[in-house]
């Protein structure tokens, strides 16, 4: 590995076939498993809006879920870093995509971390969401916005 640089290697293999491949729309399913060496396989489908198994993760959630977790991270290194004892970091994050005639897309997703801090000052506490943000490689990676409504509790 060059330093600076990072790769990562996932295997995502479709398990839809239902014994006539993709002869019809109708005729397979959506699901598949997302795998990497060392790591439990992540059972994934479509949106059921599209066909798909609402029991199974889907490329939409992943999304969300992405963004919300490295926020998470940069946040939690930041608080470390100045000295604020975070002791819970739960966020309800959701996303907005609208489809169009070319597929669709994200319009924007929102961050609603609830954090609870054991020590440390709230309004410093609070305003490093916005360094977390400018350092989080996801949110630098999409051409939408990802905002984000913290809330802090001492």
């Amino acid at each position: 590995m060059t330093a600076g640089i990072h790769h990562y290697q996932v295997d995502v293999e479709w398990t839809g076939n239902r014994g006539s491949g993709t002869s019809g729309y109708r005729d397979y399913d959506r699901n598949h498993t997302i795998s990497a060496d060392g790591k439990p396989a992540i059972p994934g489908s479509s949106d059921p809006a599209f066909r798909g198994d609402a029991a199974r993760w889907n490329p939409e959630d992943l999304l969300v879920a992405s963004a919300s977790a490295c926020h998470k991270l940069w946040y939690l290194h930041l608080c470390a870093e100045a000295g604020i004892v975070v002791t819970a970091y739960v966020d309800e994050a959701e996303g907005t995509m609208k489809e169009d005639a070319s597929g669709g897309r994200f319009e924007r997703i929102v961050l609603r971390p609830r954090v609870t801090i054991a020590a440390g000052n709230p309004e410093l506490a609070a305003s490093l969401h916005h360094a977390a943000h400018e350092k989080c490689y996801i949110a630098n990676s999409v051409n939408f916005p990802i905002l984000c409504q913290p809330s802090i509790e001492s």
